[in-house]
């Protein structure tokens, strides 16, 4: 089986140079290694080192330093609370989809995207992983400029206090780009080195984080009451207070007083917030990014961020509650950096804004690398990703970490934080919504091998957290929400279009089956009703290079019903190692892509073609799925053309596409054998095609049997054909005295005729009806001919039928069969050659050139198997030169006039 890391775009199961079916390497570890020079990934991190310290870093950022102040400040302790709460609603319900998908097997490099496109198919989990990839670019570019932003509040030069040395770096656009480009660099040259250098640098900043958290606890109850003067632009232009814990301040900082944000000038409402408060719940995936680096991932995704989310949550819990309790809300609102000013040791809130802004930007930038590579080892965007797939010896991926930082630098030309953070916020809902959706389907599909280890999760809880994230996108930005999903659906039709297929293994496949068996137990054959009667029609094909044609053509007269190709190969299962039949099934389905038709392929081993045909009347289908119509080829002498050698889809080199799983144009003319000459001898006798057809009618099926359809022209296929009706003659022009123009037969025929009528490409052809009428030597014979016509038109518009009626003087015709003195009733006395001529040429002449297909009545055959081969020469000498025709025996009621 070919690799999980081998290239996407180039799995194949078969090409003619193979000369046998399977993938182009089976190999264990594939061909990627070898065209990319990678060297093996190696597994050091721990669960607390690989897990727990990236995710609960990720997820302080700089809004636990930076914007407590700003939340609490614009939205109030209680609804501070409710946004914690939601947000952390939302995490949890993802990541309890994260524990389930990362605890059922193997997870490699990719983290999040591996997981999502290896459960939902490279279309979607391409799409949602290139998203994730940008969510965290941006991610990466809100903390940089954060802890830029942290200097500049400390150390940025006052133009209203030259005296102060400490504050001498120059402010404005262009530095601010300049440092956020220098902090970019050091991130980079870190995440260079490796992810082992990486962690160890993230365990001592998860230390003083820490350290720096209880001092600010300790702050809270240790430090008095103190006045703080705020500077904006350089100038004191207000002071806030803090209180120490007071049941005052923790009144008026209760409810939501929501006001300008001085950093961008914009009134603030609960969605703004909100948005830049969930930008501290949004790294939770910064230990799935690092998969490929984790000793054991299965185990450590969900342990490591369970304990993350439990940690982070009562970290923001106990500091909103306590920021309410002691400040104003003129310092909560115009000084975010006021942890500073209140703690016992003001440098200590300097080292954790630093810190967790570095370490934030460092995670963002490594996970974004991991997940830059997995997508271009999948080649899902060929050549637009190729650098990214660059490693070094180790197995890091620097050419990603380069490709990452160049885009991040970008994302820095913004240049404001509060501007970006609702970006962030989409991207991150967007993918988390993706993981829960990817868990609800494996929960939905009930795969058998879907056994997670996490079990503490729901559909419920799944469902839940796509609603949520959903809402939660279009609450915080509506224009970014919509433009996100425009994204989506731009990629999921890239790579869609790209043909791309997988050996990952579709979760849409698995729902299809999944519903498709509950719907065709629903589907109840007792029920059926002659008011929504469709043709489900079986095709039996010797040969598809003489067949295309026709196959095209019952596409058109299936009418949205059931369309089966069957194919009997002759042969001796007892005598044979293995059944041929099932390496032959993936040219049939390929032969079906080609043909772009919407048909199901059948197949059986029999050691002649009449029982095979019986095994396929019996058991094609399923359920109420069942074929009521069967199609043959018509039986003659003529030697049919090669269509394969007329179409440039079967042309090797000429092939606008491959087919996306591996059966190529060169492979499927190989694979059908040549069309039969006139030395080639038949494998069925024209007295067993006969019996067929008696077997299909005794099995209830209705019968056609088609003839001259390489000689059709689609509508779609020629507009200078001079063909503009379809032809239908009612009655059985063998023996018409034995029939009449309303029984069960007749009123298939003109069924069957109206369907293709229907059909979009013949919907400009004209249904005509050809009415056979004799005078018989009456006066009256030109009133008879109007009333047969009146009655007719009668039934056709009870019917809903709208066709033109011809008259036909039938008596030049029926004069022949009056020779024939022996012939009464049904008796299957010899009809003369000359009735028959003359038969032909009244078809002929009524339709002229301007037929396309004729309908014609099939009588039944004789229960007399010695006069099967005559039955067949009549019905050749009757279809002779007509064109395409069919010739249709109808056993079941299709019409009905009432509502």
């Amino acid at each position: 089986m070919t690799s999980e890391s081998s290239p996407l775009l180039h799995y194949r199961l078969f090409s003619a140079s193979d000369g046998a079916l399977g993938p182009p390497d089976s190999s264990p570890c594939g061909t990627e290694a070898v065209a990319m020079g990678t060297g093996p990934t190696q597994r050091k991190l721990s669960t607390f080192f690989g897990v727990v310290v990236p995710t609960v870093l990720s997820m302080f950022s700089i809004v636990l330093f930076m914007r407590i102040g700003f939340v609490v400040g614009h939205a109030g302790l209680l609804q501070s609370l409710l946004m914690l709460f939601v947000a952390y609603v939302i995490i949890w319900l993802t990541v309890l989809s994260v524990c389930a998908i990362s605890t059922n097997g193997a997870v490699q490099g990719g983290g999040a995207y591996f997981m999502i496109s290896r459960t939902l198919g490279p279309e979607f989990g391409g799409s949602i992983g290139l998203m994730f990839y940008l969510a965290n670019v941006f991610a990466c570019g809100v903390y940089v400029l954060g802890l830029v932003e942290a200097v500049l509040d400390v150390f940025g030069r006052d133009p209203s206090d030259v005296t102060d040395s400490l504050r001498s770096l120059p402010q404005g656009y262009g530095y601010s780009f300049l440092y956020a480009s220098i902090i970019l660099l050091l991130c980079m040259a870190i995440c260079l080195v490796g992810a082992s250098i990486y962690s160890q640098a993230l365990f001592f900043i998860f230390l003083l984080v820490f350290v720096v958290l209880l001092t600010i606890l300790i702050s809270f109850l240790a430090v008095r009451p103190l006045t703080v003067s705020i500077r904006h632009g350089g100038n004191v232009s207000m002071t806030g207070v803090y209180t120490g814990i007071n049941s005052s301040t923790l009144h008026n900082n209760l409810q939501a007083d929501y006001s300008l944000d001085y950093t961008t000038g914009n009134l603030m409402n609960f969605a703004t917030v909100f948005a830049v408060m969930f930008n501290g719940c949004t790294g939770i995936m910064a230990g799935c990014n690092l998969s490929g680096e984790l000793k054991q991932p299965s185990r450590s995704i969900p342990i490591g961020t369970i304990i993350a989310v439990i940690i982070t949550f009562f970290v923001y819990l106990i500091l909103f509650i306590f920021t309410a309790l002691t400040c104003d809300r003129t310092l909560l609102r115009e000084d975010y950096g006021f942890f500073r000013a209140i703690n016992i040791w003001p440098p200590f809130v300097l080292i954790g804004v630093y810190a967790t802004s570095l370490s934030a930007s460092m995670s963002t930038l490594i996970g974004a690398s991991r997940i830059l590579h997995a997508l271009a080892k999948d080649d899902l965007f060929g050549v637009l990703l190729a650098p990214a797939k660059l490693v070094s010896k180790g197995g890091n991926p620097w050419g990603a970490v380069m490709y990452t930082w160049a885009l991040v630098q970008l994302v820095l030309l913004v240049g404001k934080l509060n501007t970006i953070a609702g970006i962030v916020t989409v991207f991150y809902l967007i993918a988390y919504a993706a993981i829960d959706l990817a868990c609800l389907a494996l929960e939905w599909a009930s795969a058998p091998n879907f056994r997670p280890t996490f079990r503490l999760f729901s559909w419920h809880t799944c469902l839940l957290g796509i609603v949520s994230c959903l809402v939660m996108m279009f609450l915080i930005n509506p224009a970014y929400a919509s433009g996100s999903i425009v994204l989506l659906l731009l990629l999921l039709g890239s790579i869609h279009f790209r043909s791309s297929s997988s050996s990952w293994g579709y979760i849409s496949q698995a729902l299809i089956f999944h519903q498709v068996r509950k719907y065709l137990l629903l589907l109840d054959v007792r029920k059926d009703h002659v008011k929504f009667w469709r043709p489900q029609i079986l095709l039996l094909v010797s040969n598809p290079r003489t067949s295309c044609q026709l196959i095209n053509f019952v596409n058109d007269l299936k009418k949205g019903g059931l369309f089966i190709l069957g194919h009997v190969e002759t042969g001796d299962l007892d005598s044979l190692p293995s059944d041929p039949v099932q390496t032959h099934y993936s040219f049939w389905l390929s032969l079906v892509d080609k043909l772009n038709v919407k048909a199901f392929v059948d197949l059986t081993l029999c050691p002649n073609v009449r029982q095979g045909t019986q095994h396929l009347l019996r058991i094609t289908g399923l359920g109420g799925m069942k074929p009521n119509t069967v199609v043959l080829g018509f039986y003659d002498d003529a030697c049919p053309d090669d269509y394969f050698l007329q179409d440039q889809l079967f042309t090797p080199g000429l092939s606008p596409k491959d087919d996306p799983f591996g059966v190529d144009a060169t492979s499927l003319q190989a694979h059908f054998p040549p069309v039969r000459d006139a030395e080639t001898s038949r494998l069925l006798s024209a007295k067993d095609y006969v019996s067929m057809i008696c077997d299909a009618l005794k099995m209830h099926k209705n019968i056609v049997l088609a003839r001259n359809f390489p000689l059709l022209f689609r509508p779609d296929a020629s507009s200078s054909s001079p063909a503009t009706y379809i032809d239908v003659w009612p009655l059985d022009l063998l023996r018409p005295q034995a029939s009449a123009y309303v029984d069960v037969c007749s009123l298939f025929l003109l069924q069957m005729a109206c369907i293709l009528n229907m059909a979009y490409s013949w919907r400009r052809y004209q249904l005509r009806v050809f009415l056979c009428v004799e005078s018989r030597g009456g006066s009256d014979g030109a009133s008879g001919w109007l009333a047969a016509e009146a009655k007719f038109r009668e039934l056709l518009s009870k019917l809903r039928i709208r066709a033109l009626i011809r008259v036909v003087a039938w008596d030049r015709v029926a004069a022949f069969r009056v020779q024939n003195s022996g012939e009464q009733g049904l008796n299957r006395e010899p009809i003369s050659s000359e009735y028959l001529n003359a038969a032909n040429s009244a078809v002929t002449d009524e339709g002229g050139t301007e037929t396309a297909v004729r309908f014609l009545y099939l009588p039944r055959p004789p229960a007399d198997s010695s006069l099967h081969e005559r039955y067949l020469e009549e019905l050749d000498t009757l279809t002779s030169g007509l064109g395409p025709t069919l010739l249709i025996h109808g056993l079941t009621p299709v019409t009905c006039t009432e509502l």
